[in-house]
């Protein structure tokens, strides 16, 4: 994409503003018309704004899951324990924290795709105890990204290096992926 924009600028400019340009000045504005690029996509307020339009010519795209986000941890004997999380995610990586009252979860790596044309995302991560006398472990959940005119949910089934299993339920209530969700 930058090499062909290059190549176009670089003839809009040869053929209007300097014709005595010669090829090798395509090295020069094709170096900086590719960062100028790179540093747009990368700029997460400029990547959600360009994500943004996209969608709304391409409803199936992906959704942007950044923001916060509230829902309930379901273990395997039927107790709910209520969390908060939050999202930020952008065209190169996408990350979630998640809070309990007394257990906070941090990324170690986060996968949204497409399978069969449902929205998946892949989110493998390590939790933490408030309580000292509980160790950390490690877990993995493969959610289901619902969408509906006005929601965004997401909801999947945990299974952790402890041998516990549950069901994670997350509701997205803002857009503000800048937000302290810890208890403590």
């Amino acid at each position: 994409m930058s090499t062909l924009l290059s190549v176009g600028v670089y003839t809009v400019i040869k053929l209007y503003l300097f014709p005595s340009w010669d090829l090798y000045k395509i090295i020069t504005i094709s170096s900086f018309v590719s960062t100028f690029i790179i540093i747009i996509l990368l700029i997460p307020f400029f990547a959600r704004k360009i994500w943004g339009i996209l969608k709304w010519f391409n409803n199936s795209l992906y959704p942007d899951l950044n923001g916060e986000w509230f829902g309930c941890v379901v273990t395997e004997s039927g107790l709910e324990v209520d969390v908060r999380a939050v999202i930020r995610q952008g065209l190169l990586l996408t990350e979630i924290d998640m809070h309990g009252k007394d257990v906070k979860s941090v990324t170690l790596e986060c996968t949204p795709t497409m399978e069969q044309g449902q929205k998946k995302l892949y989110y493998v991560y390590r939790s933490t105890s408030r309580l000292l006398d509980r160790p950390p472990y490690d877990g993995s959940t493969l959610f289901d990204v619902l969408e509906s005119d006005h929601s965004l949910s997401l909801s999947g089934k945990y299974y952790t290096d402890r041998k516990t299993i549950g069901r994670i339920y997350l509701t997205q209530v803002s857009k503000n992926n800048r937000v302290d969700v810890s208890y403590y």
